[in-house]
């Protein structure tokens, strides 16, 4: 066994800076999973890759990154918090380097899947490890610098994404992680105490099984069921024979877990923690509903708009900063009332900040009619990621600290892969039929040889999300003609099907808020009992 501290002594003496180190990484991770997605015509140019290739390329990093969160929290109570971190750094610094020195599609998606692996690795052990160091009345402040990155870091991604390909190349995306990542972990190794749940815990390989298949399968099919119509993926595979079988292999691993009497890798236990299992079912609304903002908002700028990535990721910033300021501040009112009150206004007033941006987006809106929707969007989000984390985790066995984050974490990035599925389809479907009526009112404006052709090309692009490109062997001037009337259908046509997809995300996010009515009352946390915050001192880590 590894020699234990005394029940006097703190698990470490600067939690704050451990934190911010540990932040580092997580914020790395998440920024990762956003910046690849500016500099898709760019790699299609710049190692010929297919668009196809280089979707894998920004998906495979999410698929690997989802399926793993359950294992990698377990991990993490077996071998240490910090020492899976440190694995976690190193291994994503390692592959941003490999992504930065890829010459073909096949090696930046192998280096990319090795980075969906550190990020797996490193992220559960952040909310491990302030259950480990922080005491509960802290413990809402702590999650309040989290939430400020889980709100800043997928906004921060295109704009320096942006900054990059404008002024370097492609493959600084990665690079700029490298020497990011080995000061993180000389920081973690020479700052950060070796943390671990107290006592010795075995892995569960055939649930590791189990759960990574049966992840692997949903997470695939809803990640890829657009790509293929939600038809066929090959011979008699199906998307759906790929989600369903997805479920089975997950539902007999629940099952063997509860049936398992020894160190499940999934402790049922966890659900026998009332705020906890509510917490998860929240969590996985709150995502479903949240993760359709950005990317329908991304998209009318762009593609409705004609805002560049930059300009968009510019618009958007200011959100973002409110967010991050705001979670500082909901995290101490966490710590005061409860995260409970302070995440059901939160996610009531982001519905209501979605409703303005409703009222307020138009075809030829600016960027300053966005404001005050995305003001108000940005306070409420602020309002959200602390208060979600700290309710969740309120009542856990630090001991289960890593077991308890992985789940919490696997079941809001599942929530936020249903939620871009099923968005995207609703998005599109609605976009195909706003863009046909709009088409049909507009076709008048052109030449009559070009009208039925017109519609048809309008009601395709609900696929591309773009407008159409004229026909080739147009004159210039019917050649503008065509493109001012293409811009102005898909514009009016994106708009009303973006008010449909706002408003079905603002219904989440208030079934989500009243579901926080489940979470039990809020109980002030005095300082807590020593012997629940050990750590180990083996020289093992």
């Amino acid at each position: 066994m590894p020699e234990v501290k005394s029940a006097e002594q703190p698990a470490t003496q600067r939690p704050w800076q451990v934190l911010a180190i540990m932040c580092i990484g997580f914020f790395m991770s998440l920024l990762d999973g956003s910046i690849v997605n500016v500099a898709v015509p760019t790699l299609i140019h710049s190692i010929d890759a297919s668009y196809d290739q280089v979707l894998w390329v920004i998906d495979g990093y999410l698929l690997v990154f989802s399926v793993l969160l359950i294992t990698t929290g377990r991990l993490g109570d077996i071998f240490g918090y910090r020492r899976l971190y440190v694995i976690g750094i190193i291994t994503f610094t390692v592959a941003s380097a490999l992504c930065g020195l890829a010459g073909s599609p096949p090696e930046l998606l192998t280096a990319r899947l090795l980075q969906g692996l550190g990020g797996a690795l490193l992220f559960p052990q952040v909310i491990s490890s302030i259950l480990t160091i922080f005491p509960p009345h802290l413990r809402g402040r702590a999650f309040g610098l989290f939430g400020a990155i889980v709100g800043f870091a997928p906004i921060v991604g295109p704009v320096l994404g942006g900054f990059l390909l404008a002024h370097l190349s492609w493959r600084w995306i990665f690079f700029i992680n490298v020497p990011i990542g080995i000061i993180t972990a000389v920081l973690a190794l020479t700052f950060a105490p070796p943390m671990r749940s107290g006592r010795r815990h075995r892995l569960d390989l055939v649930g590791v099984a189990l759960a990574t298949a049966g992840l692997s399968g949903i997470v695939f099919g809803l990640i890829e069921g657009e790509r293929y119509d939600w038809g066929t993926v090959a011979g008699p595979i199906s998307i759906t024979s790929v989600i369903v079988a997805g479920v089975a292999l997950l539902a007999v691993f629940v099952l063997r877990q509860y049936r398992q009497r020894d160190e499940p890798l999934m402790p049922p236990a966890l659900f026998g923690v009332r705020n906890f299992a509510v917490g998860n079912w929240v969590g996985f609304v709150f995502q479903l509903g949240m993760i359709g903002i950005m990317f329908v908002l991304v998209l009318y700028l762009q593609m409705a708009r004609g805002y560049s990535a930059l300009e968009t990721g510019l618009v958007v910033l200011p959100n973002a900063a409110l967010t991050a300021v705001g979670s500082a501040y909901a995290g101490r009112l966490s710590d005061t009332f409860g995260g409970k009150y302070i995440l059901m206004a939160g996610m009531t007033l982001l519905a209501v900040g979605l409703l303005v941006l409703v009222a307020m987006a138009g075809p030829t809106s600016s960027a300053w009619s966005l404001l005050p929707g995305l003001t108000i969007i940005g306070i409420a989000g602020g309002a959200t990621f602390a208060p979600l984390q700290q309710a969740t985790m309120d009542g856990v066995d630090p001991r289960l600290a890593g077991a308890a984050s992985g789940v919490s974490s696997t079941t809001r990035q599942i929530g936020g892969v249903l939620g871009t599925a099923v968005l995207g389809a609703l998005l599109s479907a609605r976009l195909s039929s706003t863009l046909r009526t709009e088409a049909e009112k507009s076709a008048g404006r052109l030449p009559e040889n070009l009208r039925a052709q017109f519609i048809d090309n309008s009601t395709a692009a609900a696929r591309t999300y773009g407008p159409p490109a004229p026909p080739a062997g147009l004159n210039p001037a019917t050649a503008g003609l065509y493109e001012r009337v293409t811009a102005d259908t898909f514009a009016t046509g994106f708009v009303t099907a973006m008010q449909t997809t706002l408003v079905a995300c603002a219904v989440a996010l208030v079934a989500a808020a009243l579901f926080c009515l489940l979470f039990s009352p809020h109980k002030k946390p005095t300082t807590e009992p020593a012997q629940r915050r050990q750590t180990e001192t083996s020289p093992q880590d």
